[in-house]
Parts: C-alpha cells; sequence; structure tokens
C-alpha cells in the first residue's frame, strides 16, 4: 500500500502509509507524531521531541517547528515513524527511538 499525503478535518496537512497515520502538520509551525509511550519517552528525555501539547499521557509528540534549522529534526521524527510503519508491515523489530 502507498504512502498518501491529505488535508485534515481541522486544517494541516497528515502522511499515512496505508491506514497508518506517521504524524501531520500544523502549518509551518508544528508537527504532531504518533510513537508507542516508551519512544515517545525516550524522544522528549533526548531532546528530541516535546510532550504532545494536547494529548500529554499518550504516545504522541509534538515538535515545534520555528525556522529553518528546525525542519531537519522534524523531518528525523517524520522518518523514524517511517522507519517503524514499514518495519512494523514486513514483521519486523520495531526498534527503539
Amino acid at each position: 500500500m502507498a504512502g498518501r499525503v491529505s488535508r485534515r478535518r481541522r486544517g494541516g496537512i497528515e502522511f499515512r502509509l496505508g491506514r497508518r497515520e506517521l504524524g501531520h502538520l500544523h502549518g509551518d509551525h508544528l508537527a504532531d507524531l504518533p510513537f508507542p509511550v516508551r519512544v515517545r519517552e525516550e524522544l522528549v528525555r533526548t531532546g528530541r521531541a516535546r510532550v504532545h501539547h494536547l494529548l500529554p499521557e499518550s504516545g504522541w509528540v509534538s515538535y515545534p517547528i520555528r525556522g529553518d534549522a528546525d525542519v531537519d529534526g522534524a523531518l528525523d521524527l517524520f522518518r523514524l515513524a517511517y522507519e517503524r510503519a514499514t518495519t512494523a508491515r514486513t514483521g519486523g523489530s520495531s526498534g527503539g527511538a
């Protein structure tokens, strides 16, 4: 199944691989991505992401994009989400953060 980019009902752009959401962008200033809680804890602990702005108890993370210097960090998180999704689809180990 191919990846897909679509508009979200409440605004923003959503990225999916099959039925699985990899994450979404709120305009050009914030990325939100879902991970298992243990991965979210590691991403937050190492400063790679922040606890989700609305769902702090979930595995979701938020990543503010304040300028060009933040784009690489957002892309790294989307890459991690994609790698985890493709590994899960092939039945391999999901790995860590």
